[in-house]
């Protein structure tokens, strides 16, 4: 299709200058009209000699300038050689170009020569093969290669170039101009997508640049304050090291006026700390003195609470032996007294240990816990039960107790020695009366 024939006359090329001479305003073939002289057969190898760019066939010329010369170049040349600027799209030129090198001319020399200058190493590659199978090696291992354009041309005008081998490249190069049309397009879709990405990137980089742009401004107002803050500090360092030096100066004329002065502070010192020494040692003497005057306080209590129970120790001696009541004989049985004063605890062991009987005692809960009554419970005997000296949770503890295991208990209103040996003598009897109320087992 490049190398048809078109009837229309008109020129693909404009010159730049008016008065160009006439030669180098040649009129280029129509676009889709075909080459005036029919297809060149390659002559048949012989010599040395390279065939020359108007020798080649038709079909031929079309990759040759399509592959080996960008378009920029064949532009420049043309427009260079014809003296103007071609003023047809690059098809047209491309045809231009493919009618003009079917003959020998002014273009298809300058076009030659622009090959040979471009495709000068791959002609040198080419040269060192000296038969057409060493050569169609080369043309193969030469298509993996990054200048397939010298390759094409040097194999193409090489002297050991044959028909078959100037098919087999011209397939070769077709195919591969197919594969370079799909690569070219997988390439712009990927740079379509590379754009895309690049239009994201750019924005989150506008975005990172106003982020940053933000923290610097902050940072540099944070600098700023500090810098201030630094000047500001420095200023009252300055002020109270000024002072200090001040005070130094006029302590020094003060120990200088008064000889010995701090000598005289240290003392002073020393006598104030010794104030407080005193203070001290004098509040907790009062502490001392106060807490001497309760506990003497408190022993007074307990040693007339002692004399009423050595009293009461004694009317109840003096009751027994004039035969009011007598104590039963307990045969190492335990007895165990709940409640009761802490004084009279020693006077109810004496009467219980008197009659042969093994005295246990329980405070009822004021001290001692209340869950150790049950331990004490169990190991008793006989239980005398205070009433108005034990906790409602100990009454009940020694009643529930006594009733549920057939226990002797004996209620005891009055915590004293005489209702305790009245109690005891009381043993025998169902019911009793303790110093006018009515208890019962």
């Amino acid at each position: 299709m490049c190398d048809s024939k078109n009837n229309s006359n008109s020129n693909i090329f404009t010159p730049l200058l008016a008065a160009a001479p006439e030669p180098a305003l040649r009129r280029i073939a129509p676009l889709r009209g075909s080459h005036a002289a029919g297809p060149a057969v390659p002559p048949d190898p012989r010599g040395s000699r390279r065939r020359r760019l108007w020798e080649l066939p038709s079909q031929a010329l079309c990759p040759v300038i399509g592959v080996c010369l960008p378009m920029p170049v064949l532009r420049r040349r043309i427009g260079k050689t014809l003296g103007g600027e071609a003023i047809a799209g690059d098809y047209e030129l491309h045809c231009g170009a493919i009618n003009e090198c079917g003959s020998r001319s002014s273009i298809a020399e300058t076009l030659q020569r622009e090959l040979d200058q471009r495709c000068a190493i791959a002609l040198r590659q080419s040269a060192q093969h000296k038969t057409t199978e060493a050569l169609t090696r080369w043309w193969v291992a030469a298509q993996s290669g990054t200048d397939v354009a010298g390759a094409l041309w040097a194999t193409l005008t090489h002297a050991r170039c044959d028909n078959a081998l100037q098919e087999q490249v011209l397939r070769d190069i077709h195919m591969l101009q197919h594969q370079v049309g799909a690569a070219n397009r997988a390439d712009l879709q990927r740079l379509e997508e590379l754009s895309d990405e690049h239009g994201i990137l750019t924005r989150e980089l506008a975005q990172a640049q106003s982020r940053s742009t933000r923290l610097l401004a902050e940072r540099a107002a944070q600098i700023e304050a500090l810098s201030a803050d630094r000047l500001r500090l420095r200023g009252e360092l300055l002020g109270r090291d000024t002072l200090l030096a001040g005070l130094r100066e006029e302590l020094a004329q003060l120990e200088a006026a008064v000889p010995g002065l701090r000598h005289r502070q240290e003392q002073a010192d020393q006598i104030n700390r010794q104030q407080e020494r005193i203070h001290l040692m004098e509040r907790a003497l009062l502490a001392a003195q106060q807490q001497a005057e309760r506990e003497r306080r408190r022993a007074e209590e307990l040693q007339q609470e002692l004399s009423r129970a050595q009293q009461q120790l004694s009317q109840a001696a003096t009751e027994s032996e004039a035969g009011e009541l007598t104590l039963p004989a307990l045969h190492e049985r335990s007895v165990l007294c709940v409640g009761g004063r802490q004084a009279v605890v020693p006077i109810y062991r004496q009467l219980i240990e008197r009659t042969g009987g093994r005295f246990l005692h329980h405070d009822g809960g004021e001290e001692d816990a209340v869950a150790k009554l049950d331990a004490s419970l169990a190991a008793a005997d006989l239980v005398i039960c205070q009433t108005g000296c034990i906790s409602h949770d100990a009454y009940w503890r020694v009643k529930d107790h006594c009733k549920r295991h057939g226990k002797r208990c004996v209620f005891v209103e009055k915590p004293s020695a005489s209702s305790l040996q009245r109690a005891l003598g009381s043993l025998d009897a169902e019911t009793v009366e303790v110093d006018g109320d009515l208890t019962q087992r």
